[in-house]
């Protein structure tokens, strides 16, 4: 095995921190031999970036990446019968999920056929009282005023709610985990079809309907004519990718990438307005999506009006995006409010439970929080997670998240088909499912079965992968402005981690909820901002006060802080260990 790295074999957070493996060392000397910092090379050389292909990597171009639209099963006909809408002045309902994916899936629609003079009309269900996905009723009623239906971001498994359409075309363009067999429906556009390759499996439901109208436009061009600007819609398909938590890797990263150069120009209502209202700063980036943006527009599906979030992202009047965006930013602050209180409930019940599985129950939990719970408690925990809702019908709600190794919808669908579920489906990361209140505790002793056969390590925190070490006067924005140009960073594409050895608190403020402020100093002239984010939950505020000033080694991510006009380093601090305990 080797070394740990530092010789830190366990963390305030019980962490190995590991380094770069001999062979990325070597790869990481031949792409810094090129001109490149050392820092951003042995990140790289851990992304296994090979030296001729760092220009490439550094400057993704979605020309070289984006996979051919008529790879997908059913993706022309969903075009032709797109475009053939258009061309008729057919009346077309979008069918909407309510998160993040489904409203900039509905939107990307909305502009395009709007950019062709056509209105579409927008349906988002309640999360309550209607549930994830098409219901018969929602569906028949649209049938009876609509010529066409798309369904965004779901339907790959409403067999009897699209069967309900009653000769209404239906399209279905999603993503997540299919059964057998397809609902009735003209086509059904998913990567994760069971008969797809599922080589673009880890596209976002908002990446499939940009690849459809990729397909639409080009059926167009063939016919003479030209369809709307799709790279001027990028921003929606990276705002979904990121907030879906989709790997960063391959096409994803370029979509992103072309995307958060759209966001900077500031031209799409919505994002310009709830981006005001989150106060973000600087550049665009993936944090901003994910982390400000995203949280925002969830807010509507899960504590407030269900459309809220769709609605924003497809307005092109600033009033009503300004009037949205503030809405929607009051409802996030209520969110958070109501996270916090189940969140504290759900780790108490949860640390009770051995087994695969993290999962808590409780009656009256908001069905709008539940995911973000779960993803709470599988950080604590380190496994799969489940938080339910009871309600009073005697249903409960659930949201699940999963870890690296565990392909979660799959588990969570093969409950449903048992009869464990009355529903349940989803993807590898995150799933949801409604199940009764006697069936909870069997539910989840089949899931855990159902985990531990899939081999995976579970319950321990494991490795924290470090790039290399820094000492606080080479963390530069120069540095920190190299090392974006590797980013987009998100699920799948880390950003660079270093180590700083042998600091010492210089002062450290607890801020927040929990958080901890500290600066840092190796003796010499230059010191080094850092904030530690839930760092009385992680141990490192307990480790900070143990070392009473004696040093510690710390990593994390440096990343620029704007403040006033001015930009300096600052260290996202992840861990620390202590040197006198090295391995």
């Amino acid at each position: 095995m080797q070394a740990p790295w530092l010789g830190v074999a366990a963390s305030a957070t019980g962490r190995r921190w590991t380094g770069l493996s001999p062979e990325q060392d070597r790869l990481a000397e031949a792409i810094a031999q090129a001109g490149h910092p050392h820092a951003l090379a042995r990140h790289l050389a851990r992304r296994g970036v090979l030296p001729e292909g760092v220009a490439g990597f550094l400057a993704p171009r979605l020309r070289d990446l984006l996979p051919d639209p008529r790879g997908l099963k059913d993706a022309e006909t969903a075009a032709a019968r797109l475009v053939a809408a258009v061309a008729r002045s057919q009346r077309i309902a979008i069918f909407a999920d309510y998160d993040v994916d489904g409203g900039a899936s509905a939107a990307l629609l909305v502009w395009w056929l709007r950019a062709q003079g056509r209105v579409a009309t927008l349906y988002v269900p309640d999360r309550i009282e209607e549930g994830y996905g098409p219901n018969a009723p929602a569906i028949a009623t649209l049938a009876a005023a609509h010529d066409l239906i798309v369904c965004v971001d779901c339907g790959t498994l409403s067999h009897d709610a699209l069967a309900a359409a009653d000769g209404t075309d239906v399209i279905v363009l999603d993503h997540h985990l299919g059964g057998e067999t397809l609902p009735p429906a003209l086509a059904v556009v998913n990567p994760n079809r069971q008969d797809e390759d599922a080589s673009l499996g880890h596209l976002c439901a908002a990446a499939v309907v940009f690849l459809v109208l990729v397909e639409a436009n080009r059926q167009m061009k063939a016919a003479g004519g030209a369809g709307p600007d799709l790279m001027a819609m990028l921003d929606l398909v990276a705002l979904a990718t990121v907030a879906d938590v989709a790997p960063l890797t391959g096409v994803n990263r370029a979509l992103v990438s072309q995307g958060l150069k759209v966001l900077a120009r500031r031209q799409r209502p919505g994002l310009v307005a709830l981006a005001d209202a989150a106060r973000t700063d600087g550049p665009p980036s993936s944090y901003h999506l994910g982390y400000l943006l995203g949280p925002r527009i969830n807010a509507g599906g899960r504590i407030g009006a269900a459309d809220l979030g769709a609605r924003l992202l497809a307005t092109a009047d600033r009033a009503e995006a300004e009037a949205l965006a503030q809405r929607l930013d009051a409802l996030n602050e209520e969110r958070r409010a109501i996270e916090i209180r189940v969140t504290e409930d759900a780790k108490a019940q949860a640390a009770d439970r051995a087994g695969p599985v993290a999962w808590a129950a409780g009656p009256g939990w908001h069905p709008g929080v539940v995911g973000i719970v779960a993803a709470r408690l599988k950080e604590a925990m380190h496994r799969p997670a489940v938080v339910i809702g009871m309600r009073e019908d005697g249903l409960g709600q659930g949201s699940a998240r999963s870890v690296a190794g565990v392909d979660l919808g799959a588990a969570i669908q093969r409950l449903a088909t048992e009869g464990w579920l009355v529903k349940g489906g989803g993807h590898r990361m995150a799933a949801g499912l409604t199940v009764e209140a006697g069936k909870i505790e069997g539910a989840m002793a089949r899931l855990g079965e159902l985990i531990a056969r899939q081999g995976a390590t579970l319950g321990q925190p494991g490795e924290l992968r470090i790039d290399g070490t820094l000492m606080p006067g080479a963390a530069t924005v120069e540095l920190v402005n190299r090392l974006e140009a590797a980013g987009p960073f998100g699920q799948g594409a880390a950003a660079p981690r270093f180590a700083f050895p042998s600091l010492r608190v210089v002062h450290a403020k607890p801020v927040g909820d929990g958080h901890l402020r500290l600066t840092l100093s190796d003796g010499g002239p230059i010191r080094l901002d850092a904030i530690a984010f839930r760092a009385g939950a992680s141990g490192i505020s307990q480790a900070v006060d143990r070392a009473a000033g004696a040093p510690l080694h710390v990593a994390g991510r440096i990343e620029i802080n704007r403040w006033q006009g001015r930009e300096s380093v600052q260290l996202k601090l992840e861990d620390v260990a202590d040197p006198a305990a090295e391995d």
